[in-house]
């Protein structure tokens, strides 16, 4: 049975003067969860945001947060985010295994692999299930989905239809087949993250999505609850085959 559509809210374009007007813009409009986009500098190119965000707004919602760990070395930080209140971990696979030629020093991105240490990834899919909560794996979109023996341990997987790093870029069509493939025998969620708008994320609920990222669009829409109402009408369409 296909699962109904969620919509996670990345606050990574909200406005943090209001945080908290945000976080309930959030809450108002519908949305099943916070998405809380964490990165270090390192993992990507860019600085956002720590535990302290998770711990700011933990008590001032009731929605399930995701902290997103586009970090290096996220084990020696799980800990953190699940003290500081997240419900949801989310990591990404090229912090398992060895990355590709050109992209395994600072400065070079984005991160890909081919393969994870399933053993090392392991250990904190169990860190983070025996403390009750969710952990998601992550893959960039040069990075194939290469972690099948973990598939039935993990609660969900995140397909990047962007390089991680920015927000409000355009999404990336190479995520597509992962999201079908994946679809195909994976009964955990399937969330997309990164360019999903109203042009988007149709063909991504094709393909197999039941959660969607969102941040630029649910922010700059003029109306954000009726942006949510809309991604979560959205039903998989069935296109006829061409003679």
């Amino acid at each position: 049975m296909r699962k109904d559509i969620k919509v996670s809210v990345s606050i990574l374009c909200a406005d943090f003067k209001y945080l908290a007007d945000e976080v309930k813009k959030c809450e108002d409009s519908g949305a099943d969860m916070l998405h809380v986009d964490v990165m270090d500098g390192h993992f990507v190119p860019v600085i956002t945001v720590g535990k302290m965000i998770v711990e700011a707004i933990r008590p001032i919602t009731k929605l399930p947060i995701e902290a997103h760990l586009m970090i290096e070395n996220p084990y020696a930080h799980i800990d953190d985010f699940l003290n500081a209140g997240a419900d949801i971990i989310s990591v990404h696979a090229e912090c398992y295994g060895q990355r590709r030629k050109g992209c395994r020093n600072f400065g070079e991105y984005p991160k890909e692999v081919d393969k994870i240490d399933i053993e090392l990834a392991r250990k904190d899919i169990k860190k983070v299930h025996d403390s009750g909560k969710e952990i998601i794996m992550t893959v960039n979109p040069g990075t194939p989905l290469c972690f099948d023996e973990i598939l039935p341990e993990i609660d969900g997987v995140l397909i990047m239809s962007v390089n991680p790093g920015f927000a409000k870029q355009k999404f990336m069509p190479v995520a597509l087949p992962k999201i079908q493939a994946l679809s195909r025998t994976f009964k955990g969620y399937i969330a997309v993250d990164g360019g999903v708008n109203a042009d988007t994320a149709q063909s991504v609920i094709d393909a197999g999505a039941n959660v969607l990222a969102t941040a630029s669009y649910f922010f700059g829409a003029q109306d954000p609850s009726q942006a949510v109402k809309y991604l979560k009408s959205l039903k998989p369409q069935k296109h006829k085959k061409r003679a």
